[in-house]
Parts: structure tokens; sequence; C-alpha cells
């Protein structure tokens, strides 16, 4: 039990700490897949019949033009952002970061506008393979993978206490 307790609260060893942050990521994307795909589904249609979570949930879609699919897909990109980077942000003062580096008012701050910038960028990806008429769920992808390639490296440097 103290081995586990170690490594839920080490937060200098950089394996354990980069183990954490992909695990406490993993959670977020999880919150923000989940909250996206219901917007896309019950109030901003933006899935077509050939996408995974369709065909898992035997979900029904609105057929839509490509144009309203991705003004749909960024809108609510953004709702499930701001829910799912403020969870983000708790797990990893938790879990994985030394907070204090700044205050939290800027640390949260610092937090959302690196996150915004890297999703900013995710998004418009996403909205371009949406808009090739690629799937959701690929765009989906693109989005997150985008954005995680930045994060990491900047909280850990310039937000938190490595």
């Amino acid at each position: 039990m103290n081995v586990l307790k170690k490594i839920i609260t080490d937060k200098d060893h950089a394996g354990l700490q980069f183990l954490k942050y992909v695990t406490c990521g993993g959670f977020a994307l999880t919150v923000d897949m989940f909250v996206a795909f219901l917007i896309a589904w019950l109030w901003l249609p933006a899935l077509k019949g050939t996408e995974l979570f369709v065909k898992l949930f035997h979900a029904q879609c609105t057929d839509v033009p490509e144009g309203t699919r991705t003004v749909n897909f960024i809108i609510g990109s953004i709702i499930a952002f701001l829910i799912s980077n403020l969870v983000a942000y708790i797990l990893n003062v938790r879990f994985v970061f030394k907070a204090g580096k700044h205050s939290r008012l800027k640390e949260i701050g610092l937090f959302y506008a690196v996150s915004g910038i890297s999703i900013g960028i995710g998004v418009a990806l996403g909205a371009l393979v949406v808009w090739l008429n690629f799937s959701y769920d690929w765009s989906y992808v693109t989005k997150a993978l985008s954005a995680m390639m930045i994060n990491y490296t900047v909280r850990k440097h310039f937000i938190f206490h490595g």
C-alpha cells in the first residue's frame, strides 16, 4: 500500500510523472469525448451514420450539410474543452505537477491559455478533416493528438514546478 501511495503522490520522478500525466490526460480526454459526442448526437448534429459512436450505441443521427457539421464540430469542441480542461487542471494539480509557481488564478489562466492554443490548432486541423469529408472519429483523433503534443512540455516547464 505504501508503494501505491508513493506512486500516486510522487511528483518528482519524471517517469512516474509522465505516466500519471498520460493517465490523467486519458481521463480528461474521456470526459471531452463523452461531452463532444453527446453534443454532436443530441444537440448540434455533426455525426454521420458511419461513425463508431453511432454504431456502438445505435444512435440516430441527423443528416446535415458539411458546412453545418463543421460549425457544429467547432462549437461542440469548445464546450467539451471548457469542461474537460477543468477536469485536467484539477487532476494535474492533485497528482502530476507541483502547483505554486504562479498565483492560483494566474496558474489556471496559463493552463487554459496553453490548452486553448493547442486545442485551437487541434480544432482547426479537425475541422479540416471534417471539411475533407472524413469521419468525425478521425477529426476528433486529429484534434486530440495535436493538443497532447504541446501541453505536457509547456505545463511542466512554464506553468508548474517541473
